[in-house]
């Protein structure tokens, strides 16, 4: 099945920016859908970002809206998530996800990149 590599967290300063990248291999035709999911420490899986690949259109989280911005390269078959003004409460674990439709749950995922914003 497809595998998801993310890359790109690491540690940054609040007001602060960075890149996820979540590569994507394997049987990548049944990825309709793809976004980013979080985890903080004590917290939920909450929903970032997603995009549906074939058009492009994205939602975001109210949370993020403004701040972050997801984005797909065909050619690498690589979505991004640029995130800009970052805060303390972005910290979390960042997970890329597939799902087969736009409206279907995410079933493949990632191993995640750890984001941590620091005050």
């Amino acid at each position: 099945q497809v595998q998801l590599v993310e890359s790109g967290g690491g540690l940054v300063q609040a007001g602060g920016s960075l890149r996820l990248s979540c590569a994507a291999s394997g049987r990548t035709f049944s990825n309709y859908r793809m976004g980013w999911l979080r985890q903080a420490p004590g917290k939920e899986r909450e929903f970032v970002a997603n995009i549906i690949w074939n058009v492009g259109y994205t939602n975001y989280a109210d949370s993020v809206k403004g701040r972050f911005t997801i984005s797909r390269d065909n050619a690498k078959n690589t979505v991004y998530l640029q995130m800009n003004t970052l805060k303390p409460e972005d910290t979390a674990v960042y997970v890329c996800a597939a799902a087969p439709c736009s409206t279907c749950p995410y079933n493949n995922w990632g191993q995640g990149t750890q984001v941590t914003v620091s005050s």
